[in-house]
Formats: structure tokens, sequence, C-alpha cells
């Protein structure tokens, strides 16, 4: 699975906007929505706070695992 999808599926599981996502990563909801439509890559440090916010691995997002549990 892409991680466009991933960011995709766990902003809409937790019920957010992409608002609210671009606000945690202060960014305007333009930039984040190039993250989760795949026009522009996601930084290293938004997935490290998107790793803490959602309190998943890095892996997960990555796509990289489907255990969505942090270890």
């Amino acid at each position: 699975m892409e991680y466009t999808k991933r960011l995709y599926d766990l902003r809409i599981d937790n019920d957010l906007k992409q608002e609210d996502i671009a606000k945690i990563l202060q960014i305007t909801p333009q930039a984040y929505g190039m993250y989760e439509n795949k026009k522009r890559g996601l930084p290293i440090e938004s997935l490290i706070t998107l790793c803490k916010f959602y309190n998943v691995s890095a892996d997960y997002i990555l796509g990289l695992s489907d255990d969505i549990n942090l270890k």
C-alpha cells in the first residue's frame, strides 16, 4: 500500500479534515493535500510528527508493515 493511501486512511479513520492535519504539521491545507495526492513527497519531519500524532510506526505509514500497532 502506498503511503499516500495510508495518510488518507488514518485521517479519515480519525474523523479529521486536511485542515486539521495541516495545523498539526504547521503547513497549509493545500500543501498537505499535495502529500495525500502524491504531488509532493512527505518530508521526514512531517512523517515523524504524524507517527507521534497517530501513535503508529513509520513502517505502517510508509506501507512497509500492515501492523498498525506501535512496537
